[in-house]
């Protein structure tokens, strides 16, 4: 991603993603740091179904605009299924990445 290019806008009532150029949006590491740890850490070359299928069946159905997100699921690693069970708390951070596009943190509530 440019290096001034944010994942997230702060001016809009709804997220959205950068113009980031990506080479091959098929071999991205993906991870979810919870606390700074590393809870997950996959690649998006292990996603069942390439980006741009996702984008041809989901338009079939919808009018995808920009900020729309398509959740595809979640890598190994989920909290309740651990041993043992690892659930989130008031105060916990939340960091979610994709390489070469950026990283979102939340804290929960």
């Amino acid at each position: 991603c440019h290096p001034h290019c944010s994942l997230w806008s702060v001016n809009t009532s709804r997220p959205h993603l950068c113009n980031c150029i990506i080479i091959d949006p098929h071999n991205l590491a993906i991870r979810c740091k919870l606390n700074g740890e590393t809870v997950q850490d996959s690649n998006t070359n292990q996603l069942v179904h390439k980006t741009e299928a996702l984008i041809v069946f989901i338009s079939k159905f919808v009018t995808l605009k920009p900020g729309d997100i398509i959740l595809t699921g979640t890598p190994p690693g989920v909290g309740c299924f651990r041993k043992p069970p690892l659930w989130l708390k008031k105060g916990d951070v939340v960091e979610c990445e994709i390489a070469e596009i950026g990283t979102v943190r939340n804290e929960i509530q």
